[in-house]
């Protein structure tokens, strides 16, 4: 029987080198949702064997407080994958939360890496399936198939949108990873909406690629609020000083909380008048407004905010005269 996926804050993903054991435990003492080290892109070729054991010693050695406890393989197609994988969740399995598998380009990579994680915990004698799944988004060829790949594993729990190599694979005429040409336009408004409805429709979260520019919060808090807006649960961070914002794009504010209780308590009081429909702050709302509302509310639970002690009063309770 396949376990429940586990419901993990991913408001912030903070990614760092698993070359560098500074950096580690810099990143694993910050306010981040979910800590990563990389394997991958941030570690050259050489470095490799020695970053698993920095990956391993900071599982077991550090307290993460309540930041989960991911790092990032590299491809399937690499002679680096398989021990990646082994080495590292044999010696430090148990304190491992998620695995994020990079260029992925179809289920069936997916499947390499759960097949080798089943078989792990049956040998090692790990809690099945506790080891969740993250995969990017990175590739012309998995945006394309992105609907198969989302649904393809009940160990996923995200998909990222990888900025950096997916502009490659599209060829697009970019600067930094993240950066948008001024008059550009949102240049990934399609690749995002496409990977939200598939995430959305499979059960799984959705999470932006990383803004490089690290210096320019204010592009950061932009790109990372378009992504909220559509429906995107977090975004990858590549700097502490990402963080803050985007824990709090990505959770609701005091006064959305305080909107959505009163919303709903219109909708739900002109249902019970036997009304379909209520009026509230000058619009007309129903319950497919309360339904988008009740989900808001969901979020801020789990982001520790509490509804206020009475609902907002609705300022549009009564009719306008005629």
């Amino acid at each position: 029987m396949n376990a429940a996926r586990p419901v993990r804050l991913r408001r912030s993903e903070l990614t760092t080198p698993g070359s560098s054991p500074a950096m580690i435990a810099k990143a694993v003492d910050s306010n981040a949702d979910v800590v990563i080290i990389d394997l991958e892109d941030a570690v050259a070729p050489d470095a490799k064997a020695a970053a698993r054991s920095n990956v391993v010693d900071a599982l077991n050695g550090l307290d993460w407080g309540r930041s989960a406890r991911g790092y990032r393989i590299n491809s399937v197609d690499t002679q680096w994958c398989h021990d990646d994988v082994i080495d590292v969740v044999t010696r430090a399995g148990p304190r491992l939360d998620v695995l994020v598998v990079p260029k992925v380009m179809s289920p069936r990579d997916v499947w390499f890496v759960e097949g080798l994680l089943t078989q792990l915990e049956l040998k090692l004698g790990l809690e099945p399936q506790r080891i969740g799944l993250e995969v990017l988004i990175e590739e012309a060829q998995a945006l394309a198939d992105v609907d198969a790949i989302a649904a393809s594993s009940s160990r996923l729990e995200a998909l990222v949108l990888g900025v950096g190599d997916l502009a490659a694979s599209l060829g697009m005429r970019l600067g930094h990873i993240g950066a948008v040409p001024d008059g550009a336009g949102d240049v990934w408004a399609m690749a995002r909406h496409q990977m939200i409805v598939a995430a959305r429709a499979a059960g799984v979260e959705a999470i932006d690629g990383p803004f490089g520019d690290f210096r320019d919060l204010d592009g950061f808090e932009a790109s990372a609020a378009s992504f909220a807006l559509v429906g995107g649960a977090g975004k990858w961070c590549i700097h502490p000083a990402q963080l803050d914002p985007a824990n709090r794009i990505f959770a609701p504010d005091a006064d959305e909380v305080a909107e959505a209780c009163a919303a709903i308590a219109a909708v739900d009081e002109a249902t019970r008048a036997g009304d379909g429909v209520a009026s509230f702050d000058g619009k007309m709302i129903d319950a497919a407004t309360a339904r988008g509302f009740r989900r808001l509310l969901d979020r801020a639970a789990a982001c520790d905010i509490s509804p206020p002690s009475s609902p907002l009063s609705n300022p549009s309770d009564e009719e306008p005269a005629p």
